[in-house]
Formats: C-alpha cells, structure tokens, sequence
C-alpha cells in the first residue's frame, strides 16, 4: 500500500468496483468478449479482432455498451454484440468461475461495522451484475448495488454512479465525505469527477500505478482488502 496522500477527509460512504476490484473473475471479460466478437463476425486472430481486444482492454471499467458502440458502430450491432457478451459471461458466471477478491467481503463488513455505508457498482449490465451476487451469494451484503442503466445510462468514466450512490443513500453530506475504489483508470476518473475526497487505484485487476496516477488518485492499494486500515483513523 502507497499512499499518495494522507486521507483527511470523514469518509461515510463508499463506492466499490465489483470485478477486478472486490470480485475475482480470472479473465472471463476477454473471454466474454471473444463470444461477442464472433457474434459480429470478428474472426478470431484477425487483426481485427487483435485491435478490439485492445481497447476492451485499455477500457476495462467502462460500460460494456459503450465500449461495443465504439467497436461496433451502429447501435443495432452494439446492442447484439452486447447481449452476446452478457448471455456468455453470465454462463462462465454461472459455471462458478466468480470468486470474492481475498479480503473483499471482509473488507466490506469491516466497513459497514464501523458506520460507513457501502455501494457496489459495475460497468456490467443489471442482469450480469446479478448473477455475479447471487454466485457469491453476496445479495443482502450493501444496501445499494448500481450498473450504468441505474444512473441514467452513463457508466465510467462518468461519475454518474458515484453521485447516483450519493444521493439514493443520503449517507454523505459532502461528495468530498465519499470514497470511490476501482481496478481500472475509468473508476479512478469517475472518482474525481464526482469530487470524491478518497479516491483509490487497486492492483487486483486490469490497470496499474502509471494509470491510476495519470487518472489523478489519491492512492493507490495493493488490493481493496487495505482500505478499511487505510480509513481507520479518518474519524
């Protein structure tokens, strides 16, 4: 853990990624993403399909139907490429390949058990963000779960979610009270957007120190699992 700056400000509610950051998915969204893909007509090892890869992966964290309206154009192929996603990492989803980050859902109720409300967000669609609690049978474990359509249809790097959070749960009086955590430069981004007073970068998922630096972090964490202790003395 590398704390860029010391925490100072009285954090109540927090804002955590879901894969990459608290679930563990073993690289099912390339894997999803080859489904997608071929639903198109991308070949597979195609210099196509090599340059798509790429920005899934240079995007990771944003909102899928984003990401397939850049790759795909019109917004009939978009959707089509989007569905094939959701329908195949919500079968990997359901053949168990889904497990919590080490020390995530730890880290969660540690948080709650000190008074600070807890929302989880996604760049996923509702009904993959879904089946992804019920496989950890992580249901009733926050009080508010968001993906893009919940905040109007805007995913990372918008901050959308993250005021959407903060304003369902009341739990802050101030966004700077608020910290967001993610795996990727578009949750940190989304963070500072939002004017979140902590704003952490993970190494658990697809992006690392040189981008949650350049996306403006206040920190940046081995793994969500540190931010409880992170957090301990800020009130």
């Amino acid at each position: 853990m590398k704390p860029v700056t010391p925490v100072t400000t009285d954090i109540r509610l927090v804002v955590l990624d879901m894969a990459g950051t608290t679930v563990a998915d073993g690289g099912l969204v390339e894997r999803a993403f080859a489904a997608a893909a071929a639903e198109l007509g991308v070949e597979p090892g195609s210099a196509e399909h090599a340059e798509h890869l790429a920005y899934v992966r240079a995007t990771m964290g944003e909102s899928k139907i984003s990401v397939f309206r850049h790759l795909f154009g019109d917004e009939e192929r978009a959707r089509r490429a989007n569905t094939a996603f959701e329908e195949a990492y919500g079968a990997l989803v359901d053949e168990g390949l889904v497990a919590p980050v080490p020390g995530a859902r730890e880290a969660i109720e540690e948080l709650t058990a000190g008074g600070r409300t807890v929302v989880l967000t996604t760049g996923f669609a509702r009904v993959t963000q879904d089946a992804v609690l019920d496989a950890l049978g992580w249901r009733g474990l926050v009080p508010l779960t968001l993906c893009p359509a919940d905040a109007g249809g805007r995913g990372r790097p918008y901050p959308d979610m993250v005021l959407e959070a903060f304003v369902r749960t009341k739990a802050a009086e101030d966004v700077r009270q608020v910290a967001v955590a993610g795996d990727t430069s578009y949750d940190v981004l989304s963070g500072v957007r939002a004017g979140a007073g902590l704003v952490a970068g993970v190494r658990t998922g697809a992006h690392g120190d040189a981008e949650f630096t350049a996306a403006g972090a206040t920190h940046v964490l081995d793994s969500v699992a540190a931010l409880p202790g992170l957090l301990a003395g800020d009130r």
